[in-house]
């Protein structure tokens, strides 16, 4: 009887605990649930805080350089002449608009990188590190605008494009480059270092800027590019002489910036191997391009919309780029392959502009196409396919300029002349193999 009732006992004290812990774990749960709102908005707030100039800085560019790329998408939108009267033109634009962008990206990220650790003054005047850096980047224009127009024709033969010759390819794109550099040079220059002289980051700035002017100007440098040649090369001798003349000044520069003995060397040298790797992802983006001129050249909105979502693109992952880079020379990150709080909350701001980027610049296509008298693929459909065909590339281009910056930094090399180029050139195959891709889902759609 004395053993019954301790059993007893026993189950009702194991019952009572039991029941106790239920409550407790209920009301914990109830007040964790009920904290959440707040939990959430303490964490909103501390982000803000903590990324308020970033995201600031950041939108202010980017809706900027929407116009930018705005104007490039219009100027696509209406070269139907040259795109059908020079065969293989669209194989060499998305390339030499992403050249252009990484060449001075990686001219403004170095910039930043030295204003940032306080080896450069923001002052405009000449100094040894500017004199380095814009000669190295007048080597690389030259260098891979020949590189561009090579890899080009190979593409066009590869994949049976009907196409311009070599001598045009090259001349078109190397003059084009020159035209494009009168006009960066000075302007990514002005921006790196107005910007920080003001209390700007140039990371958050400089980057989007500079693609978007990279964009705007390299279409009409194209076609003026085009122009020249039709004007100088009336025989096919002086073509010729040109064309040899192209490449001897090419090589003796490539020579020149291989053998000097000072920053130019360092950078023509790490930057040659990647920029040519991404020339060849350019031009893969041209092919694609190429292969859906007939898609693109019937619906207006799309044609203007590949150089406003690769520009944004571009500019969204230059800016991460720029500030990953940024961090790593500082020591406000450490080169670890996993992301940790100063990463995850650049990954987080990057994600919150292209989810206000996006939509703006499908509708900013759609309208522009609609303002010019052509018929548009209507605002739903626009603003659908931009949207989710950037959700899609922005999330896989996080973890990719992540490890690029990581990996490179950890290697010894210096993420300023690797990750801006190498990410905004897989940004623009990929960003235009997506868009190409959603386009023709959403659209079978309707």
């Amino acid at each position: 009887m004395k053993s019954l009732m301790m059993m007893i006992r026993q189950v009702g004290e194991s019952t009572i605990s039991i029941v106790v812990s239920i409550i407790l774990f209920l009301f914990n749960g109830i007040k964790f649930i009920v904290s959440l709102p707040a939990k959430l908005i303490s964490h909103i707030k501390e982000f803000l805080a903590d990324t308020d100039a970033v995201l600031k800085e950041s939108l202010i560019a980017l809706s900027i350089c929407a116009v930018g790329d705005l104007c490039a998408g219009i100027i696509l939108g209406n070269m139907e002449f040259f795109l059908k009267t020079y065969p293989g033109l669209m194989v060499i634009i998305p390339g030499a608009i992403g050249m252009r962008g990484n060449i001075f990206g990686s001219f403004g990220s170095r910039l930043s990188t030295h204003l940032h650790i306080g080896t450069l003054s923001p002052e405009f005047k000449r100094s040894e590190i500017l004199d380095e850096n814009i000669t190295a980047s007048l080597i690389l224009t030259m260098v891979l605008s020949v590189l561009l127009a090579v890899i080009a024709k190979i593409i066009c033969i590869i994949f049976n494009f009907e196409s311009i010759s070599l001598y045009d390819f090259v001349m078109i794109s190397f003059i084009a480059g020159l035209f494009s550099t009168i006009i960066m040079l000075p302007i990514t220059m002005f921006i790196s270092l107005k910007s920080f002289e003001g209390g700007w980051d140039p990371d958050n700035i400089t980057t989007p800027f500079i693609a978007a002017v990279g964009d705007f100007f390299t279409l009409p440098a194209i076609i003026l590019s085009v122009m020249t040649v039709n004007l100088i090369g009336f025989h096919p001798m002086v073509k010729m002489i040109l064309f040899a003349v192209i490449i001897i000044i090419t090589l003796a520069s490539l020579i020149s910036g291989y053998t000097s003995d000072n920053e130019v060397r360092h950078i023509v040298r790490q930057s040659t191997p990647v920029l040519f790797f991404c020339s060849i992802l350019g031009t893969l983006a041209g092919g694609i391009l190429n292969n859906s001129i007939s898609t693109l050249l019937n619906n207006q909105t799309l044609l203007t919309l590949v150089p406003l979502f690769s520009g944004e693109s571009g500019g969204l992952v230059s800016i991460l780029g720029a500030r990953l880079s940024s961090a790593l020379h500082s020591g406000l990150i450490d080169p670890v392959l996993r992301p940790k709080k100063h990463t995850m909350e650049n990954f987080i701001a990057i994600v919150t502009l292209a989810v206000v980027m996006y939509p703006l610049i499908g509708f900013l296509a759609e309208s522009s196409t609609l303002a010019f008298g052509n018929v548009g693929v209507g605002f739903p459909q626009s603003l659908s396919i931009s949207f989710l065909a950037g959700m899609i590339l922005i999330l896989i281009m996080l973890l990719v300029v992540f490890y690029i910056s990581t990996i490179s930094y950890r290697r010894g090399f210096d993420p300023d002349n690797i990750v801006i180029p190498l990410s905004t050139s897989l940004t623009d195959s990929i960003s235009t193999l997506i868009l190409i891709v959603v386009s023709l889902g959403i659209l079978s759609m309707f």
